[in-house]
């Protein structure tokens, strides 16, 4: 049997070790997202119970993380093997994966400005869906006030929204001690006070509404987020280019 030895790799040493690098960048960082999203569902006993996955009607933060981490293991793993043995085949793989996320990418961007009314209702009713399993979750209520504290805003068009979450209900069936309030992240925070208030909402909705600024934010997250937009469209824009510009960087040598 012969081996027939080639003048010239048919993928260039700079570029090979190039790929490389960028991919084991990719590759460990999605270890870590499975790491991290394995731990947490260790310590909520998901993995003893998966049940507990489909049971939550809200989003689960850990399911994004998880995801997020096998797309970028996958990936990483794809290109650092494609690009050190020369594998066609992987490098193939990892070119048409990031030709889809990227067609997806632009796909979601022209979509969301073509049916700007279609997205605002699904973002409200998504939100709605995340603020009646607020308990449920604590990864989902650490999000959820997050976005609230990082915003000034509370609930998904107003205050009132919290009427979706049984425990916040204003209903008189509810025996809560929480009804009729708002969670603490929607506070006007106290410049004064060194330690958080985790019942200033309490009860806060029984009062009329000219009252309610004075105590808690007004402003719904949807429209917060719409007011947030334009005022960094050029940063979010900026991110969009730079990943478009990485991914189209990368499929070009391929």
């Amino acid at each position: 049997m012969h081996y027939y030895r080639y003048s010239n790799a048919e993928v260039s040493c700079w570029y090979k070790y190039l790929l490389f690098s960028y991919n084991i960048v990719f590759w460990l960082a999605g270890m870590a997202f499975l790491a991290a999203g394995l731990w947490a569902w260790s310590e909520k006993g998901v993995l003893s119970d998966l049940t507990k996955v489909t049971g939550l009607h809200g989003l689960d933060p850990v399911v994004l993380v998880l995801v997020v981490g096998i797309v970028m293991f996958t990936l990483g793993f794809a290109g650092c093997v494609g690009a050190l043995r020369e594998n066609i085949c992987l490098l193939k793989f990892f070119c048409g994966t990031i030709v889809f996320i990227f067609l997806l990418e632009l796909a979601v961007a022209v979509l969301a400005v073509l049916f700007q009314d279609w997205v605002r209702d699904k973002v409200k009713e998504f939100f709605e869906n995340n603020i009646k399993s607020y308990r449920d979750d604590i990864d989902l209520q650490n999000l959820i006030d997050s976005l609230q504290k990082i915003n000034h805003c509370c609930g998904a068009q107003g205050p009132d929204d919290w009427d979706f979450n049984i425990y916040f209900n204003c209903s008189s069936e509810s025996k809560s001690r929480e009804k009729c309030g708002v969670p603490f992240s929607c506070c006007i925070p106290d410049p004064a006070q060194k330690v958080v208030n985790t019942q200033c909402g309490y009860d806060v909705r029984k009062k009329s509404k000219n009252q309610w600024d004075d105590q808690i934010f007004i402003k719904g997250c949807i429209v917060a987020l719409e007011a947030w937009l334009p005022r960094n469209i050029y940063v979010v824009a900026g991110v969009f280019i730079a990943i478009s510009l990485l991914q189209i960087f990368v499929t070009y040598f391929l």
